[in-house]
């Protein structure tokens, strides 16, 4: 567990550093055993047959190596939410509709097979779900008055008590002492964001605001401040007036096919079939948005337009290296060879390949593959061109350093190599080597 732990710690700290991008897990970043045995066999066997090299370690290769790992998984794990990786549900995810999205946006989370009937539901929103927000008091822009010290104050949030603790400097004016106190809070990262608001007079004052919304049964507040009993000097949040309340925590209040319903937060599920957003409320009486399931046509259609639309995300990022990463023009090129051996079927229903080697899609000629009675059929190559990207995608998962500039030592003995453990370490290897 401690080990597990550390990766976890490593690795995003590794992707935070030279990645642009953030690590979202999702369900299918969970695996079973036989799956992750698999990949573990997988790795035995091209440990064997790999040569030994020497990579770039350059920062430039860093970036380039996380973020085609990176690419790779959020590509595979885009075609598995269209409906899953086998392939009699691939692209057969259902798609949820909004009538009015300015009110209320929804997405499909139900399992629901078959002609099972999904209903639709009419949502009203009368309120929206709010956070707490506690507002300092406006202090004008001179030398601060509260005696240079170490200060200490008390922070209740979650059941969670926190103590800050903060110096106040001779000569350090109020504005100085709200935007290091601001920073402080925003870096603790404990459910809180604050910021400094300054008014007509040059005046400022701290703004604290909870990110979480709603208001539990049974709580007065989501999160209270004082010094009253701190282990430093009291007296700066009076000084300050943080501990002021200006607005309470709310929970958002709709009408649910007519019934009465209430949500601590703006995000919700219905019934396990819809995951819903509040977005805004009601502006006359009456007014609502009406949620369902779009047609079988439609979701078909939505499938495959997701489909293309994250194959060419991978492929502009991995163009964009082009000029940096010589061998990225290696896996434009399989990429594009993936396509071209489906490249018939997918015209026929609409898919083109340009000269960048994306995917454009004539909306008119997919919608009319979908309405043709063998649309099943027709839509059968777009269901083996997914799962030809899904193996690409696991292949470059499982060795991004294939397409990293290297110079290579040595090849093994014919029918006498044996699995070195460090062959497809490297990639681990830069990750700890930055972060130790």
């Amino acid at each position: 567990m401690a080990y597990t732990a550390a990766l976890n710690t490593a690795y995003n700290y590794y992707l935070s550093t030279y990645s642009k991008y953030t690590r979202k897990s999702s369900q299918f970043d969970t695996h079973k055993k036989s799956e992750l045995r698999n990949i573990y066999n997988s790795i035995v066997k091209l440990n064997k047959e790999a040569p030994l090299s020497i990579f770039d370690s350059t920062k430039d290769t860093r970036e380039f190596a996380i973020d085609l790992k990176e690419n790779a998984r959020s590509l595979k794990n885009t075609i598995a939410s269209l409906g899953g990786l086998d392939s009699g549900s691939l692209l057969n995810k259902k798609i949820a509709y909004s009538s009015n999205e300015d009110f209320v946006s929804t997405e499909y989370i139900g399992s629901h097979k078959g002609d099972v009937e999904v209903p639709s539901y009419t949502i009203e929103v009368e309120a929206l779900a709010s956070p707490q927000v506690n507002m300092g008091t406006f202090l004008p822009d001179e030398i601060s008055t509260l005696p240079a010290d170490t200060y200490s104050f008390d922070l209740n949030i979650n059941e969670l008590n926190y103590e800050f603790q903060f110096a106040v400097h001779d000569n350090e004016s109020n504005y100085d002492l709200q935007k290091r106190l601001s920073r402080l809070i925003n870096n603790a990262d404990v459910g809180l964001k604050s910021n400094i608001i300054i008014d007509e007079n040059n005046a400022s004052a701290l703004r604290i605001t909870s990110a979480a919304t709603g208001l539990p049964e049974g709580k007065k507040c989501l999160f209270s401040i004082t010094d009253s009993h701190t282990s430093k000097k009291s007296g700066a949040v009076s000084y300050l007036g943080i501990d002021f309340m200006a607005r309470n925590a709310s929970n958002a209040s709709f009408l649910l096919n007519g019934e009465q319903r209430t949500s601590c937060s703006n995000t919700l599920t219905i019934d396990k079939t819809y995951a819903v957003t509040l977005n805004n409320i009601r502006t006359t009486e009456g007014e609502s948005a009406t949620i369902g399931l779009k047609t079988d046509v439609e979701s078909l259609t939505d499938n495959v337009s997701a489909l293309a639309s994250a194959y060419n995300s991978f492929i502009r990022d991995a163009s964009s290296y082009l000029d940096k990463q010589p061998k990225s023009g290696r896996l434009v090129s399989e990429m594009k060879g993936v396509v071209s051996l489906y490249a018939n079927e997918l015209d026929a229903v609409g898919l083109s390949l340009d000269k960048n080697g994306e995917l454009r899609i004539d909306e008119d000629a997919l919608k009319q593959s979908a309405l043709e009675n063998d649309a099943s059929e027709s839509f059968l190559s777009v269901k083996d061109f997914a799962n030809s990207l899904i193996r690409k995608t696991d292949q470059i998962s499982l060795d991004p350093m294939h397409y990293v500039s290297s110079k290579i030592v040595a090849y093994k003995n014919p029918g006498k190599n044996f699995a070195p453990p460090y062959i497809t370490s490297v990639y681990s290897g830069m990750l700890f080597n930055s972060y130790c």
